[in-house]
Parts: C-alpha cells; sequence; structure tokens
C-alpha cells in the first residue's frame, strides 16, 4: 500500500511566502496556509476528520511514532506548519519528507478517531454519509465507517463496514485504493457504536432468496445440479468406452 493521497504529489503543498513574525518555529495561524485542512482537503482524503493541532502537539499522543518515521522531527514540523530549522533537502529528500508526514498524520489520526473528539468528528462526517453507504441492496442505503483489517502499516488499504449487515467492503472510489487502512484501525467502527449505541441499526436478518419463474430455489438445488451433471459427464464417457 503506498502513502496517503495520491493526489498531494500532483498539487504539492506550499508554505506561506510572507515573512516570519516572531521565530522561524513559530507556529502559524493563517488557515490558508495550514497543512492539515490542506491534505484532508485532498481527492482522495475524504475519509479523514482534520485533527487539531493540540492533540498533534502533545507528545504522550505521540510516543512510539518517532521509531515508525524516518524524518519524524521534520515530518511533525510540516503538519503543524513550524518552519523548519534544518538545511534546505534535495528533491528526493523533500519527496520522502512529504511522504513521511502523510504517514505520520495517518497514524496520528488513527489514535485521534478513538478520543471523544475524534469521534464526535467523525459522527459528524457519518450522519452526512461522506464515507459512502452500504453496496448490499438490502441495507437501503445504510451509512458505512472507514477501517482498516490491520493496525500495522502497508498491510492492506481502507475498507468500509456496514453496522446493518456487518460485513466489510471495498471503497467503490479507486482513489481510495492508496489509503492505508491503518490510518482508521480495527478498532474505531466497532468504539464508534459503542459510543453512540442509538444509532447502531438493528441487525440485516433478511436474505436474498434466489426463485427461478417465481419459486424458490432449495438450498441445495445448486449442489444437487452439479451432482446430476458429472453423472451425466461419467455415463456419457461410459457409453463411447462400450461402443468401442
Amino acid at each position: 500500500i503506498s502513502s496517503v493521497g495520491m493526489a498531494a504529489s500532483i498539487l504539492p503543498y506550499k508554505r506561506s511566502n510572507g515573512k516570519e513574525s516572531a521565530s522561524s518555529s513559530e507556529l502559524r495561524s493563517d488557515e490558508e496556509y495550514s497543512w492539515i485542512p490542506w491534505f484532508c482537503s485532498l481527492k482522495g482524503n475524504e475519509f479523514f476528520c482534520e485533527v487539531e493541532d493540540s492533540y498533534v502537539q502533545d507528545t504522550f499522543n505521540l510516543t512510539g511514532l518517532d521509531s515508525v518515521i524516518p524524518y519524524y522531527d521534520n515530518a511533525l514540523d510540516l503538519i503543524l506548519d513550524i518552519e523548519s530549522r534544518e538545511d534546505m533537502l534535495s528533491d528526493d529528500q523533500q519527496e520522502m519528507l512529504e511522504n513521511d508526514a502523510e504517514t505520520l498524520f495517518g497514524l496520528i489520526h488513527a489514535r485521534y478517531i478513538l478520543t471523544n473528539r475524534g469521534l464526535q468528528r467523525m459522527l459528524v462526517k457519518y450522519r452526512e454519509k461522506k464515507f459512502g453507504v452500504c453496496p448490499n441492496v438490502l441495507c437501503r442505503d445504510q451509512p458505512v465507517l472507514p477501517m482498516g483489517l490491520s493496525d500495522a502499516l502497508n498491510e492492506d488499504s481502507v475498507k468500509l463496514y456496514c453496522p446493518r449487515c456487518e460485513d466489510i467492503y471495498e471503497p467503490q472510489k479507486s482513489r481510495h485504493e492508496h489509503v492505508d487502512g491503518a490510518f482508521f484501525g480495527r478498532t474505531f467502527p466497532h468504539l464508534f457504536f459503542l459510543t453512540y449505541p442509538e444509532l447502531k441499526p438493528k441487525k440485516l436478518e433478511e436474505k436474498y432468496q434466489p426463485k427461478v419463474f417465481g419459486y424458490k430455489v432449495a438450498s441445495n438445488a445448486f449442489e444437487e445440479s452439479l451432482k446430476a451433471q458429472e453423472k451425466a459427464i461419467k455415463e456419457k464417457a461410459k457409453s463411447k468406452v462400450l461402443r468401442r
């Protein structure tokens, strides 16, 4: 699974060209050049919610992530819109830094959406059906939630969980194929409905019933049909041998 936001390479993030006010490490307040809203607005990143700067600034929330991200300090500065004090990077290093920033933000996001504030932000998107609806016709446009099949990076892309049929599906749009499932994790959708139990729909009991000319097809009909077909083939082969 590649880093999040393929669109990020198409529309690169640009820092402000204006003069820095106090020191080069001062946080920018100008929303126009804020990295997190910019990243979340990219095509393909619709499933992400905006993580508050205060959450990202709390080092306790980022425990252990520095061992996963090579350019951790620089990537964190980029996310928080802090002018880096490092020397100018080469084009290759800059590209790696941007990829690291996307990955770091994704891992922070996976933790943030398990907090009260994060759950509330995802609730808004869920109610607005920003994650889409279940492709199962019997679920009747039930809103879904993003999730991962693993909490580890590069295992699988993001999936969609339906709380009605309690099954998981691939996102319908191909741009989401490049979003790592670890940026949402396995816990999120289930914690979401434990937090908001009134939103958990009744489990789907209705099942599609195959019919032929209006008559229900028995559950063992296909198995019996296969046996009859195999029997016919054997008898045909046997008759050919006898004719010889």
